[in-house]
């Protein structure tokens, strides 16, 4: 098992950067709403802290490089202010959510100290049946991940690879797994270890 890296990360989100001539992952995300198509649904809603654009870019192309549509608010939905917390950024959030397959919780040093994200965690959580799981990113893909303890009720994102070396990303949690293919269609049906 290993973790996705902060270099990692950045990495996808640098060549995204350098493809697209812009000056950083701000930049980048604020110029694709401007094209970004309206889907009816998403595969997954990323729930990620505003201070971590270079990680929310980097993390959004490695999923939609695997065929994924992701919904990510300032793309999305540039009318929304996340900076106050407001009835109306709720409730298109809420709809935002319910048009959404599963929920990843990008888990980041900025993370704890989001006003939404523990908000849009519990929220998914609870309509969902469990359609939620926490990446995290860290300095080193071996590092252990802690995170707040609430986040340890969920199932991890990682890396890894079957017994042929085929490599994969897994949902994690004890003793079972999925496939992220599986886990963005919403599949709750967990593979147990043998």
């Amino acid at each position: 098992m290993a973790f996705f890296t902060k270099d990692e990360v950045r990495q996808a989100a640098r060549a995204k950067v350098n493809n697209s001539y812009k000056i950083n992952a701000k930049a980048i995300l604020e110029s694709e709403i401007r094209s970004a198509t309206s889907y009816d649904s998403f595969d997954v809603f990323l729930s990620h802290s505003s201070k971590d654009a270079e990680l929310v870019l980097g993390v959004k192309e490695i999923l939609t490089r695997k065929g994924i549509k992701v919904y990510v608010d300032w793309q999305d939905d540039p009318q929304a202010n996340r900076e106050s917390v407001s009835a109306e950024t709720a409730e298109l959030l809420r709809a935002r959510m319910k048009q959404s397959k599963s929920l990843i919780f990008l888990a980041t040093d900025n993370a704890s100290g989001s006003k939404w994200m523990p908000w849009e965690l519990g929220y998914f959580d609870g309509f969902s049946g469990g359609s939620v799981a926490v990446l995290p990113v860290l300095d080193y893909a071996s590092s252990s991940f802690r995170g707040q303890e609430y986040l340890g009720l969920y199932p991890t994102v990682d890396k890894g690879q079957y017994s042929n070396g085929q490599p994969e990303t897994f949902v994690r949690k004890p003793g079972a797994w999925l496939t992220l293919d599986s886990f963005r269609k919403g599949n709750t049906s967990w593979n147990s270890y043998r």
